[in-house]
């Protein structure tokens, strides 16, 4: 299993390297809706996992936020600094490649916000995202925002492909992780849940959750088990 999902940063990089602007130029209906809210919590240093070729990033550092980026693919990282160089936007946009299975590099309350487009439904097992969504608490500031999107159980494309465990499918060489309700609110402990918002992207289309956390202090760590399509979450 281990193997197949380390797999994917080969795919990734060959990817990122062979299609310029992937994800498209303009910046996510995502990002603008989390730039508004960072704007309103008065945010001036977010974090931004898996930056892709930097199109977000991009935009919060051009809105006058200070842009911490990570991304897996070392190609990633080299677009999206080429054109933070090109915009003249290298001091508000700091990129560099990490495995955010590993403890994030940062101190902790480094951060007003956190934002990741998708990351969290990459080729990540449970527990790595438990150990991800509790490094990004240690980072945030206390009542930072936690921004994330995910893909859904309700995605036409749940359940299509190769299984490759809990409720991650391959397809195209892509492998997904769909996210349920109960899954979402699993992952959000040590923060109160602001908002688990259903929306739509692209002409298939996805369809995703857009979840905005807030860290809480002082939480009791709680023991809770939810069942859903065959998983258990302990």
């Amino acid at each position: 299993m281990k193997e197949i999902l380390d797999k994917q940063y080969q795919h990734w990089e060959d990817k990122l390297s062979n299609i310029p602007d992937m994800f498209g130029k303009t910046p996510s209906d995502s990002a603008e809706k989390a730039l508004k809210l960072f704007k309103k919590e008065g945010a001036t240093t977010i974090l931004e996992l898996g930056g892709g070729q930097g199109r977000d990033s991009i935009f919060f550092a051009h809105n006058g936020l200070q842009a911490y980026v990570l991304d897996y693919s070392e190609t990633g990282i080299t677009i999206i600094t080429e054109k933070a160089a090109r915009l003249g936007l290298s001091t508000s946009i700091i990129a560099q490649r990490h495995d955010v299975r590993k403890p994030l590099p940062f101190s902790d309350g480094m951060f007003d916000g956190c934002y990741s487009h998708m990351l969290y439904c990459m080729a990540l097992t449970t527990s790595e995202l438990e150990f991800l969504s509790d490094e990004i608490r240690r980072v945030l500031k206390t009542g930072g925002i936690n921004i994330y999107t995910v893909r859904n159980t309700e995605d036409p494309h749940y359940k299509q492909g190769i299984h490759r465990g809990e409720d991650l499918y391959e397809m195209n060489g892509f492998i997904v992780h769909y996210f349920s309700e109960e899954k979402v609110k699993y992952l959000a402990k040590g923060y109160e849940i602001i908002s688990i918002d259903r929306f739509e992207e692209d002409s298939l289309p996805k369809r995703l959750f857009r979840v905005t956390l807030r860290k809480i202090d002082n939480f009791k760590p709680y023991c809770a088990n939810f069942h859903k399509n065959g998983e258990t979450f302990p």
